[in-house]
Formats: C-alpha cells, structure tokens, sequence
C-alpha cells in the first residue's frame, strides 16, 4: 500500500492501517480461538475414551453364565471379617503413604469423609486429627463394624449408606476425602472423581492395587475353568485419566507388609473356591491350588482383595 501525500490522506492511510492490523489481530485471535477449541476437543474425546476404556475393562470381569449356574453361591464374595481385620491391624499400627498424604493435611485438624470405608481401615487411624469423620460404603454391616471400632476410640462418626456419587448430595465436604481400594468397582469413573475432588477443601487420596486385585486369582481360573481372565484397569490407566482431565495429581508406588488377612488357611480356601464359582466338593483341590500358587497356611493372605503392590493418588479438592 503506497502512502497518499496531505494530512487527510496521512489520517486515511493512519486508519486503514490501523483498520488492516486490527483486522489481522481478529482473524490471528479467530484462529488462536480455534487452536485453543480443537485442542480442547481432542482433550476431551481422548478423556472421554479413556474413561470408556475403564469401563470396558470392568465389563469384561464379568463372569459367564455357565459357570455361575452350577453353583448357588455368588461369586462376589465380600469377607467382611478381612476387613474388620485390616481395620483393627491398621488402627494399632498406621503407616504407608496414603497414611501419610492424608496425616500431613490434617494439620490443623480437620474433617475426613471416607468413601467406601469398609470397617474403618482408611480412616480409623487419622482419629487423633479427625474432628468428624463421615463414613459412605453400600453395606449396611460394614458400616456397623466402623460404628463399632469408632467408639473405642471416641470417634465423631456419621455414617451414610449408599454408592458414590448417588449419595454425595446428603454429605457435606470434608478436608480431607479418603477413598480405599474401590476405585475398580467403579465403571463411571469420571462422575465418581469429579465428586470426590468437589467435597474436599485440602485433599483428596485415593489407594488403590498396582493392577486390579482379582488378577491375582486369574491363574486359577485358567486351571479350573479354562477361562484367561482380564489384567485391566490398572492404577496407571487411573492416572492418565486424571492427567487428561487436567488434574495434578501425585503419586507414590509401595508394597504392603504381607499380613495374614484371614484367621486360618481354611477361611481363605473356601472365599476362594466360591469366588470361582466352584462346589464345596471340590475344596481339595482348591486349597491344592493355593499351596501350588505359594499361599502360606501359616499367613493366609487374601486373594482377590487389596494386594501388596499400591499405588497412592492424591490432589487438591476444590470444595
């Protein structure tokens, strides 16, 4: 563009310019926009199939009909006396890292809401720092043994029966959500996270296996049924989840102390037999199966249940 002579032509080439670069800047930020929107889109679609990924791994442990007909017992064995256990143990002796992420946002002391808390394992031992704790889990009897446990150690407890996040509405935020070992029974995983982190005002910690806990039982299948198993989810597919949705998560990988989870060798055979829908009569050959898997009688630990090889998670709430 050639420069016009004269004042009003200074002012004219002066605005068509100012006009031309303004109309550059808006097709720049126009572009920027849709940049911005088409990265968003693909962040989106790529989490959204993540989490369907999750889902479709939960969904292939289903077990097939013809191995539940032939028994009466359900397979989805729930051993509450492992957990009261677990409870007990980690009540005497706390310890681990998602002990520790939880311990350090308790001071100054605060309010823990547990999500699927069992007996009370995960927040049992955070008692010196927990105003209140508020415990969530499906099973009514689970909820009873917390009751229980908290009154010997004059916990402030309420206690709400029900999924997550069915129930979120009837809980108040806590400081500090705690979440133990139920992540993989969790198809809709993103309701399910997006909860947690909206009811805690310092922290969220979620524990869970390296690997789903009922791989451990996969070799067994294949032995009495034929049957190979499925390896996923993973705690790692639980972190890409969370990295995708943008959240900044922490995390540490350890091993639990092997304990004896069940109060004999026999317990721990028959959970074991009905957890792969297999007869009474055939109780041999389950505890058979056991020894050759390496099980100590002497220290039965629990198959299919919290492993020894954890991950902690754990991020900022935003309640």
């Amino acid at each position: 563009m050639s420069r016009p002579g004269g004042y009003q032509g200074l002012l004219r080439y002066r605005a068509e310019r100012t006009a031309e670069s303004f109309s550059r800047r808006i097709s720049e930020w126009q572009a920027g926009l849709l940049r911005l929107w088409l990265l968003d889109s693909v962040a989106v679609t790529r989490l959204a199939e993540l989490a369907d990924r999750w889902r479709a791994d939960l969904a292939a442990w289903a077990i097939p009909e013809h191995v539940t007909a032939g028994v009466t017992d359900s397979p989805w064995v729930l051993p509450r006396q492992v957990f009261a256990r677990r409870a007990d143990r980690l009540t005497r002796a706390p310890g681990g890292a998602s002990y520790e992420r939880e311990w350090e946002a308790l001071e100054p002391a605060g309010a823990v809401l547990d999500i699927g808390s069992g007996a009370g394992a995960a927040s049992l031992p955070l008692a010196p720092l927990a105003t209140t704790v508020t415990a969530v889990d499906t099973d009514r009897e689970m909820l009873t043994l917390f009751t229980e446990r908290a009154a010997k150690v004059s916990l402030d407890l309420r206690t709400v029966q029900g999924g997550w996040p069915d129930v979120a509405e009837q809980v108040a935020p806590a400081d500090v959500v705690t979440c133990h070992h139920v992540i993989y029974n969790v198809p809709g995983v993103l309701p399910f996270l997006t909860a947690l982190t909206s009811h805690a005002r310092r922290r969220a910690v979620v524990e869970l296996t390296t690997v789903h806990p009922l791989t451990s039982l996969n070799p067994l299948w294949l032995r009495f049924h034929g049957l190979r198993r499925p390896t996923g989810p993973t705690a790692a597919d639980l972190l890409a989840i969370l990295a995708e949705a943008g959240v900044a998560a922490g995390h540490t990988e350890w091993s639990r102390p092997a304990e004896a989870d069940y109060a004999s060798f026999a317990e721990l055979v028959d959970v074991t037999r009905r957890r792969l829908c297999l007869p009474a009569d055939r109780t041999s050959e389950v505890e058979a199966a056991l020894r050759d898997l390496g099980n100590s009688p002497e220290r039965p630990g629990d198959l299919g249940s919290s492993g020894r090889d954890v991950v902690t998670i754990w991020w900022e709430g935003t309640a």
